[in-house]
């Protein structure tokens, strides 16, 4: 995804790295573009979480919904357009991180579903940071400070920071009064 304010620039940079394996896309919602390349690293870590306790496809299918959910009503709150998270750099990005076994966010949350602390999946990634783990913090203050409600990213921030159990994390989030699904 090529995201730039300014169609022209975008076009020039799109016509000059296209090739025959690589198709890139083009986007003016910045913002938007952003928040989902930071969000999605967070649902991936509760993605991970959720396979590493044992649970099966359906809950990832409702992680990644429910996710896609926070990160659009972020985006609202911000200005950006809503058809940016049904693309590429919103759903696709979103699918793919919370999917692929390759993803460091997904592998970390899969380590600390399985009962590791943050510092042994840590030391088991030989480092390697994963994104979620420090982006969830700052995606969680910006949302309570928009009044924005991000029940999966909140519940992310109290497992890496606050040493809240992945169990209690998910029964919390299972827990939470029920509504209609797009409220």
């Amino acid at each position: 995804m090529l995201a730039c304010t300014d169609h022209d620039n975008a076009k020039a940079i799109q016509q000059a790295s296209f090739n025959q394996y690589f198709r890139p896309y083009t986007n003016t919602d910045v913002v938007g573009c952003e928040l989902g390349g930071a969000c999605k690293n967070v649902i991936a870590l509760s993605c991970g979480m959720a396979a590493g306790l044992g649970l099966g496809a359906n809950t990832a299918a409702t992680l990644i919904t429910r996710g896609l959910a926070e990160m659009a009503r972020l985006g609202a709150k911000l200005g950006a357009d809503p058809l940016t998270f049904a693309g590429l750099a919103g759903v696709g990005d979103l699918v793919a991180t919370c999917s692929s076994p390759l993803s460091r966010n997904r592998t970390f949350g899969e380590r600390l579903g399985r009962g590791e602390t943050l510092e042994q999946a840590l030391a088991a990634t030989g480092g390697q940071v994963a994104e979620g783990v420090k982006s969830c913090t700052s995606i969680r203050e910006l949302s309570l400070s928009l009044g924005v409600d991000m029940p999966i990213t909140d519940a992310m921030h109290r497992v890496c920071h606050e040493g809240v159990d992945p169990r209690r994390a998910g029964a919390e989030l299972l827990g939470r009064s029920q509504k209609h699904e797009w409220s």
